[in-house]
């Protein structure tokens, strides 16, 4: 019963989602700090040769005719405006109108398990929630955590992991953190997975279960019907192929000792196979 809920939850937030930036409030426009990759659309109207579209280079700068490269990271339209008409007042003439109109805004990426898989604007203070929702919402293949990839400080990747029963059924709003420009944020796909019980079981056969979900070896023999009565549950061969050199590997576990507690249960990987002697 808790996804319906998560996806109406999602669903209400996307109703307020910005689309574009001629949706977005103005106050929030107004706020927005010019970053990298930004398009920006320049008039002087005193000058109109320096009248040009330019888009933020990596290190934050724009390269004007007659007045060369200008820093401008970090600095809202209106604070851009007022540092070109300082430098032309410096340089070519005084009282200079300018405008700075920014046609494209820093983007992140949502991928994985969405409606709308891609990449969106974000214009001003944007949450976690509010990019889901531009992005279309969850799919119902979407699994109850996501990640988000962010570049530090120091240029490296960091992960932060977010459930999200906690952040939308607990409604722990911590975890509706802010996004950053160049965020990625991945949402994986749940897949099917089959692990396979055969010998003495009621059921044996071909046993699914979810990516986002282990199974133990007690659960898959639960779910193949338990054991028979003429089962040697102490020795439970389990076949396994290593992904690292694809070959077959082989052991044997203590089912009895599993059930009573005294050895921890087994967790099973993608295509185990039980044999229950």
């Amino acid at each position: 019963m808790k996804r319906p809920t998560l996806f109406l939850i999602l669903a209400m937030a996307a109703g307020l989602a910005v689309v574009s930036a001629q949706d977005t409030p103005p106050s929030q426009v107004n706020d927005y700090r010019i970053g990298p990759k930004d398009l920006l659309e320049i008039t002087v109207f005193e000058l109109p040769e320096l009248n040009q579209t330019v888009r933020v280079s990596e290190d934050g700068s724009i390269t004007l005719s007659l007045l060369g490269k200008v820093d401008v990271a970090g600095l809202t339209a209106q604070e851009l405006e007022k540092r070109i008409a300082t430098l032309l007042d410096q340089q070519f003439t005084k009282g200079a109108h300018v405008t700075v109109f920014i046609k494209e805004y820093q983007k992140v990426s949502v991928i994985g398990a969405v409606g709308n898989p891609g990449q969106y604007e974000i214009v001003g203070p944007t949450t976690l929630l509010h990019v889901i929702a531009q992005a279309g919402g969850l799919t119902a293949q979407a699994t109850n955590e996501l990640f988000i990839y962010r570049v530090n400080g120091d240029g490296k990747q960091d992960r932060i992991a977010i459930r999200l029963e906690d952040l939308t059924i607990n409604g722990n709003q911590d975890l509706n953190i802010l996004i950053q420009p160049k965020d990625v944020v991945m949402v994986p796909i749940d897949q099917t997975l089959t692990v396979f019980v055969y010998g003495e079981v009621k059921s044996p056969g071909a046993i699914p279960y979810q990516s986002s979900k282990r199974i133990t070896l007690v659960q898959a023999i639960a779910q193949a019907g338990g054991t028979t009565e003429w089962a040697k549950r102490t020795k439970i061969l389990i076949k396994r192929t290593d992904r690292r050199t694809g070959r077959e590997v082989r052991f044997t576990v203590n089912l009895k000792k599993m059930i009573s507690g005294k050895i921890n249960d087994l967790v099973l990987e993608q295509g185990d196979v039980v044999i229950v002697p």
